[in-house]
């Protein structure tokens, strides 16, 4: 028995290895009713379903966590939410810092505002 079973999980990040890792987990250790998968990268997505199998527990959300009103759209119904999407390659925050606050920091909050926002409507 698991507190995730029978809920509604959104996982962003969903096709990072962080994320594949927890589909993967959640599948297999749980009886989750459904899990999200919100990414912006449609190939990573289009594999996934494929290793996946199309299971019918499977959601995607193609968006970035950039983008508050998508991430409103996928947080509908949504019980559980693991936060993965990041940059995460040092070099490249390093090179391209304002890209790392925009997608680190500033999504983040987005992430943070949206679930705060759907658990009040609930």
């Amino acid at each position: 028995m698991s507190i995730l079973d029978e809920s509604s999980v959104l996982i962003t990040g969903g096709t990072g290895s962080l994320g594949k890792a927890l589909v993967h987990d959640l599948l297999s250790s749980t009886k989750v009713r459904r899990i999200a998968i919100f990414s912006r990268d449609e190939l990573k997505q289009f594999h996934m379903r494929s290793e996946f199998k199309d299971d019918s527990r499977l959601r995607w959300f193609l968006g970035d966590i950039r983008d508050p009103d998508r991430l409103k759209r996928a947080l509908h119904d949504v019980d559980y939410v693991f936060h993965a999407a990041a940059l995460k390659q040092v070099p490249s925050c390093e090179f391209y810092p304002l890209q790392a606050v925009k997608t680190n920091v500033l999504g983040t909050e987005n992430v943070l505002e949206a679930a705060i926002k759907d658990s009040e409507i609930k």
